[in-house]
C-alpha cells in the first residue's frame, strides 16, 4: 500500500501521487510527482527532509503576490522553478457566506479556474511532462483547490479511474484541522465565517468533472481540445510517470 502523506512539521498536505493504477494496468511511479501546500513554509528539519527527496522541479500555482508575501521555496536557484498562477479571480474562502451550498460554490470557483487559467494549466502539465530528470512537485497555499485541480488533470491524462481521482482529492481532509489552525494563527483577531474552510470532500471534484462533461463533452476533451494538451505531451507524461509495463497477474494455484 502506497503511503501518500509525507510528514513535515510545517507542511500539512505534502503527498506522493505514486501508486495509482492506470486503466492499462500500469502504475504511477512512487516518488516521481508530489503535491503540496506552500513550500514557503519550509524551515530547518523540514527543509532537510524536502532536499532528501531530490526534487528537481517546483511548480508554484499561486498568484505572484501570494508568493511574494508568503515566500517561495527556499533557494529557488536549486530547482527548475515556475510560478504559474492558474487562478485569475481571487476570493477569500474564510469570508464565504455560511448559508450557501459550500460544495457547489467551490465547484463554481474551479470552473472559473478551468476557463480562465487555460494557458497556465497547459504550461504546468507540459512542464510536468518535460521536466528534467528527477521528481517534480506542484503546490499552492493549502495544496487543496488549485493543486487538487492540477492533480486531477494529470491523473486524468494518465488514465487513472475517476474513483481514484476523487479519493486523491479527498485526502486533503486529513490536513483540514492543521490548515484551519494555521489560518487562525496567521489572522489573529479575524473571525472565520465559513465553517467548511479547509474541507475537500470528493463531492467537490465530482461536481467539477460533471461540469467539464456538460461543457466540453468529457474531462479529457476539455484537456485536449480546450487546454491544448497534445498527444505528444500525453505520451511523454505517461512515459515519465507510469511504470513501463503492467505487473503480471498472479497465477492461480492449480488443484490436483
Amino acid at each position: 500500500m502506497t503511503v501518500r502523506h509525507i510528514e513535515f512539521e510545517r507542511l500539512h498536505n505534502f503527498r506522493d501521487l505514486g501508486g495509482y493504477r492506470s486503466a492499462d494496468g500500469r502504475t504511477v511511479i512512487p516518488g516521481a510527482l508530489y503535491r503540496s501546500d506552500s513550500l514557503g513554509k519550509l524551515r530547518g528539519a523540514d527543509w532537510d527532509r524536502f532536499l532528501a527527496l531530490d526534487i528537481r522541479t517546483v511548480i508554484d500555482l499561486r498568484y505572484p503576490w501570494e508568493a511574494d508575501a508568503k515566500g517561495r521555496v527556499p533557494e529557488p536557484h536549486r530547482f527548475t522553478y515556475a510560478n504559474l498562477s492558474i487562478e485569475h479571480r481571487p476570493y477569500d474562502q474564510a469570508e464565504i457566506d455560511p448559508d450557501i451550498d459550500p460544495w457547489r460554490y467551490l465547484a463554481d470557483r474551479f470552473a472559473e479556474v478551468a476557463e480562465d487559467g487555460v494557458e497556465e494549466i497547459r504550461q504546468a502539465i507540459e512542464l510536468i511532462a518535460d521536466a528534467e530528470p528527477g521528481p517534480t512537485v506542484f503546490h499552492c497555499t493549502s495544496g487543496k483547490d488549485r493543486t487538487g485541480l492540477i492533480a486531477a488533470f494529470v491523473l486524468i491524462l494518465l488514465d487513472v479511474p475517476e474513483e481514484e481521482i476523487l479519493a486523491d482529492f479527498a485526502l486533503t481532509e486529513l490536513a483540514t484541522e492543521r490548515l484551519t489552525a494555521d489560518w487562525h494563527t496567521a489572522h489573529p483577531g479575524r473571525t472565520m465565517r465559513w465553517p467548511a474552510y479547509g474541507r475537500a470532500p470528493a463531492t467537490v471534484m465530482e461536481l467539477v468533472l460533471a461540469d467539464l462533461r456538460a461543457r466540453h463533452g468529457s474531462p479529457i476533451a476539455y484537456l485536449t481540445d480546450h487546454v491544448g494538451i497534445t498527444p505528444g505531451t500525453v505520451t511523454r507524461l505517461r512515459a515519465r510517470l507510469l511504470t513501463a509495463t503492467a505487473p503480471e497477474a498472479p497465477v492461480a494455484p492449480t488443484t490436483a
